[in-house]
């Protein structure tokens, strides 16, 4: 019997229920803190808690509404502590804003205090959000255990296809166990294959499908024709299988298709300038705000950092400027404290920087730890020559080497340069493989948002003190 949906239908009840109990909770709490507590100033008005009675309740009712609609009791995979919050703000805000217009609209004048409203407000998105991460990392439990697993099938033993099976494997909290792969050719010798059961051939897919009890199939083959992908999509079950097909990420590099119409003729939307207009000049007003403010509040550090680069090492300059490939392939000249020993290149010539860099001095070690060697770079940022987000900049040589070699890779040069991007956020800084890389970055181009910069910023200041005590 499969359990999974029983599973799924429980945790789902359990998620609702903690929602109500914790909106329930904020109100209490911050009726508490409005009327029993010394904490604020005096209230004009003391109101009962029977007054708040109506509104916890019709909250009750509202909250798991708005959080169904916006399909918030889905079990999902990879969730961003950040995206969660997003979206526990918005449904605890539109949930707050339908309870009280639906008492507004019965008879009687409900007086509610604004400070415990706003209060209640705070309380609910931080005790939903929370207890939603607890559950995700319940679910996290639950899945490493084998529990509310998706059975998964890889169709394809190409580049494509491994990469899926290795990220799948590398993240059991996900929940996918991938059963096998099919394929009409076999892996030529790649490592990592053998502990992959082969299941047949393509043609094979509705027998393997039903023998292992597959409930996702994963097509990560791009050689595969459109027809044949139609072929696979019409012989299996959409009612018991789910279908999801990984493009190339060299030929459809971009944002997950949308669809659109032109009076009522289906279009796909594959490339969509997401960074262009009004949006430029917005992020301009970010990256200057955020830019000016990170070196006022941290210009003691640096200047610590510069005074403790010349006692350490007086062979060599404070600054390192190196020349790096900006917008449209521009080259400028990109600021950095000195971490590396002044002869550093003298001998190789322009070569990749690696984690433990011997070359690196003890400080230096230090500060690429924590990545201080690039605070100058807000510098760069100020004058406009980089985004605090954004692709980082390589040196010439690099890209002229990274263009010849990775289909698409100059793509990433239609936007600035930044600090920090998509890439680094999950993992790839460094040493890391140029075409993963290659790929977070084009995606990042394709799919800007303010929020998506915003996250990014929070989510590398955790990856690098993650980054630094690894």
């Amino acid at each position: 019997m499969d359990r999974r949906p029983w599973i799924s239908l429980l945790l789902a009840l359990l998620m609702g229920v903690l929602d109500v109990a914790m909106v329930a909770a904020a109100l209490g709490l911050a009726y508490w803190l409005r009327f029993e507590t010394a904490l604020l100033p005096a209230p004009e008005e003391y109101h009962a808690w029977s007054t708040y009675l109506p509104l916890m309740l019709t909250q009750a009712v509202m909250l798991p509404v708005v959080f169904a609609t916006r399909r918030m009791y889905a079990l999902r995979r990879n969730t961003s502590r950040l995206d969660e919050l997003l979206q526990v703000f918005i449904a605890v805000s539109l949930g707050m804003l339908l309870a009280l217009g639906l008492l507004a609209l019965f008879p009687g004048d409900p007086s509610f205090s604004r400070a415990v409203l706003a209060i209640a407000w705070l309380l609910a998105v931080a005790l939903v959000w929370s207890s939603r991460l607890l559950q995700l990392w319940l679910h996290g439990i639950l899945r490493r255990a084998g529990l509310a697993n998706e059975r998964v099938l890889l169709v394809g033993s190409g580049p494509v296809a491994r990469a899926v099976m290795e990220k799948m494997h590398t993240m059991p909290t996900w929940g996918y166990r991938v059963v096998g792969y099919i394929a009409d050719g076999r892996p030529s010798g790649d490592a990592g294959w053998e502990t992959l059961a082969a299941l047949g051939d393509v043609a094979d897919i509705e027998d393997v499908v039903r023998r292992h009890g597959i409930t996702e199939v994963i097509i990560a083959e791009p050689a595969l024709s459109h027809g044949q992908l139609f072929d696979i999509v019409r012989r299996l079950d959409p009612r018991t299988v789910s279908i999801k097909v990984f493009p190339d990420v060299f030929q459809l590099i971009a944002s997950p298709a949308s669809i659109s119409d032109l009076h009522g003729l289906p279009l796909v939307s594959v490339h969509d300038a997401a960074l262009r207009g009004w949006r430029l000049a917005v992020k301009r007003v970010v990256d200057v705000s955020v830019g000016a403010a990170v070196l006022v509040l941290l210009s003691p550090l640096m200047l610590l950092m510069a005074l403790l680069i010349k006692l350490t090492s007086p062979g060599g300059p404070v600054f390192y400027v190196q020349e790096r490939v900006g917008l449209d392939g521009r080259p400028f000249w990109v600021l950095k404290f000195r971490s590396m020993r002044p002869d550093a290149e003298a001998t190789t010539g322009p070569v990749w920087a690696s984690r433990g860099d011997p070359r690196a001095t003890p400080l230096g070690r230090f500060m690429r730890r924590f990545s201080i060697d690039e605070l100058q770079q807000f510098v760069n940022v100020l004058v406009g020559d980089m985004s605090i987000v954004g692709p980082r900049p390589e040196r010439p040589q690099f890209v002229e080497q990274f263009s010849q070699r990775i289909p698409n890779y100059l793509q990433r040069h239609r936007e600035k340069v930044g600090l920090t991007g998509w890439a680094q956020v999950n993992g790839l800084r460094g040493d890391t493989s140029i075409e993963e890389r290659t790929a977070y970055d084009l995606w990042y181009v394709e799919n800007w948002t303010l929020w998506l910069d915003f996250k990014i910023m929070l989510r590398t200041i955790f990856a690098i003190f993650k980054h630094s005590n690894g």
